[in-house]
Formats: structure tokens, C-alpha cells, sequence
């Protein structure tokens, strides 16, 4: 297979985590990284043991041949204008979640894709965790039946001990709740059920926020639920996006079927005959907002799969573009107290 030669554009807490996966699978070389910082090629070839290239223009960074895949790193307003020059430039891409900021600004990253051709995995990598490829399965094989409820929901407190919290408190950076953060619990939410129960028609958002001192720089509320109609009328979702959570790190997932539910890790089936309680999966749950700990390693190799085959990964940015919809729609709910139609987010 071929080793793809990829050039990171930020380098913050997230790109370290990334350039760590990328230096220990043989599937991809790290060859540039761009940043507003002065870095020092050698001290950085003294932490990573990489020979990287360091870039403060962007223009020559996409110059550069040596890059096969631009990896977007950068604070979340940024996203769109690199990625669409970037497909522009006939880079592949990986782009860091949220996919941008404004709703527009995604529609036309997806333009963008379309008319050079290039492939895309976006970083919504619950979709290649364990415990997310097992309950698909079993919803997919039809183990529970049909689903007639899902949720799944995101617990963090994402305060002044992060190094995103300057930035992603701003609206015009962050922008919700579930646009910075639980984005993650949804789209695990609709890659999941959305087999089955097709895409989401409809929504209603509620908004409200922890008032503890620490979570008072934030310009929008740190807590949203978000009530999900899907396209086939009888199924229905629940995603809490709690950016505030004075708790420990919990990402709960739960599908309820007609003849079974998967619960986390524990599965139950009346498909199964003899089974008497839960049975208990042997997978890797979500259990930490840590990047270090988060499964970039079998999203990246996906991709480097899909690349050598000309496929598309699961993440791709048509599958992203569709999760963003429903955060958009979600998030007009939340301000405006009502519910939302998917139609008034049309496709590119």
C-alpha cells in the first residue's frame, strides 16, 4: 500500500495527536506542518523523530508536492477557507469536526470536494470506535429489530483547564454547544440508526447552562437536548450535548428495539433464545474527551484504505455535511423555541 505524505495545518493540542497516529502507521508520512508559530524544525524532529518541513504561508504550504493530504487542525472558523483551498489545490482531506462554523461555509467545502475530486474523511471518529462498529452491527443485522428509540448523549466540562477554552468560549468560534462538542454523541446517533429510521425530517432543541462561575465566559449555552424526528415516523432520538458537566467524561449510548436494545456495551436480544439478562460486549467504549485517547488510528487507516481503493470512507464529507445539518437545524431550534424542518438546511 502506499505511504501517503500528509502536511498538518495548525499545531495545537489536537495536531500533536494526530501527527503522533500518523508517525506510527505505515500508511502515512508526515512531511510539513504550517503554523502562525515560529517552530524549530529541530526540536521538533527531537520530539516526534520526524523531518518536517515548517510553513507560515499557506499558499506555499499547498505548493509544496511533497503533500499528498492537507490535515486541517486549525480553530473552527478557519476550516472552510483552507479546506476549499486546499480541494482546490487536488489535496486529499482531513478536516478536524466541526466541519465550519457557518452553515454555508460547509455547503460550499462540499462544492469544493465535488468539482476537484478529492477524497475527504472528517473527524468523527466515534464512527470507527469498537463499541460503535458492534452496535451497528447488531442494529444493521436486525438483533434488536427495528428501532423505534436512540439516543446518545455527551457529558464533558470543558472549562479553563483546556486549551481550547479562550477561543471556543467566543460564539463566532465555538458556536454551540453541539457544534463544538456534542456533534460527536450525534453523529454517532445517526450513523447508527439512520440505517434503519433513514435521515432526520424534523427537530426541537432546548438550551440552558450551568451557572457555576467557571462556565460564565462562554457566549452561548453550555447545554442543549435536542429531540430528533426521523424520515420513517416511527423512530425518534434524543441527543444532550453537556459541555459544562461538573462530572467525570461519559458519552452514553442506548437503542431501543422492538425485540432488543444495546445499552454501552451490554446487548440484549429476545432473538436469542435462553438469554436471561444482558449480555456484556467486549469493546472499546468513549469514555474520555482526551485526543490521546481518541480512535484517530483506525479512522486514518480507513482512509488510507479508501484512498488505495478510490472508496469513500464513513466519514466522508457528504456523511459529515448531512450531521451538520441536523446541528444547524438544532441550533436554530434552541433560539428560536421552535421546531425545525431539515428542508430549511437544503443540500449543496
Amino acid at each position: 500500500m502506499k505511504s501517503y505524505r500528509v502536511g498538518i495545518v495548525g499545531f495545537g493540542w489536537v495536531a500533536g495527536a494526530h501527527l503522533k497516529t500518523f508517525s506510527e502507521l505505515p500508511n502515512f508520512q508526515p512531511v510539513a506542518i504550517l503554523s502562525r508559530r515560529k517552530l524549530d524544525p529541530a526540536a521538533l524532529k527531537a520530539q516526534y523523530g520526524l523531518e518536517l518541513k515548517v510553513y507560515n504561508d499557506y499558499d506555499k504550504f499547498l505548493a509544496d508536492r511533497d503533500i499528498d493530504i492537507v490535515d486541517i487542525c486549525t480553530p473552527h472558523p478557519f476550516h472552510a477557507e483552507q479546506a476549499i483551498k486546499a480541494a482546490e489545490a487536488k489535496k486529499h482531506l482531513i478536516i478536524e469536526k466541526p466541519m465550519a462554523i457557518d452553515f454555508e461555509d460547509c455547503r460550499r467545502m462540499v462544492k469544493a470536494v465535488r468539482q476537484n475530486g478529492v477524497k475527504t474523511s472528517v473527524c468523527f471518529e466515534c464512527r470507527f470506535i469498537s463499541v460503535t462498529k458492534a452496535t451497528k452491527a447488531l442494529v444493521d443485522q436486525g438483533q434488536i429489530g427495528e428501532i423505534y428509540y436512540s439516543e446518545c448523549d455527551y457529558f464533558h466540562g470543558i472549562g479553563p483547564w483546556y486549551g481550547q477554552f479562550a477561543w471556543n468560549v467566543k460564539k463566532d468560534f465555538g458556536g454551540s454547544s453541539l457544534l463544538t462538542a456534542g456533534i460527536h454523541s450525534l453523529d454517532t446517533l445517526l450513523y447508527i440508526a439512520g440505517g434503519q429510521a433513514g435521515p432526520v425530517e424534523e427537530v426541537f432543541s432546548y438550551p440552558t447552562t450551568n451557572p457555576h462561575e467557571v462556565y460564565k465566559p462562554y457566549e452561548y449555552p453550555t447545554t442543549s437536548v435536542t429531540l430528533l424526528k426521523f424520515a420513517n415516523g416511527r423512530t425518534i432520538g434524543k441527543c444532550a450535548s453537556v459541555t459544562d458537566a461538573m462530572q467525570p467524561y461519559v458519552f452514553n449510548m442506548n437503542f431501543v428495539g422492538s425485540h432488543g436494545a444495546v445499552k454501552n456495551e451490554l446487548f440484549y436480544s429476545k432473538k436469542i433464545p435462553g438469554l436471561r439478562g444482558w449480555m456484556k460486549m467486549d469493546v472499546q467504549l468513549v469514555d474520555s474527551g482526551d485526543v490521546a485517547h481518541h480512535p484517530y488510528k483506525e479512522q486514518f487507516s480507513d482512509f488510507a484504505a479508501c484512498l488505495e481503493t478510490g472508496s469513500e470512507t464513513a466519514s466522508n464529507i457528504e456523511n459529515a455535511f448531512e450531521t451538520h445539518r441536523v446541528v444547524f437545524a438544532a441550533d436554530k431550534s434552541a433560539a428560536t423555541g421552535k421546531p425545525v424542518s431539515l428542508s430549511e438546511f437544503p443540500k449543496p
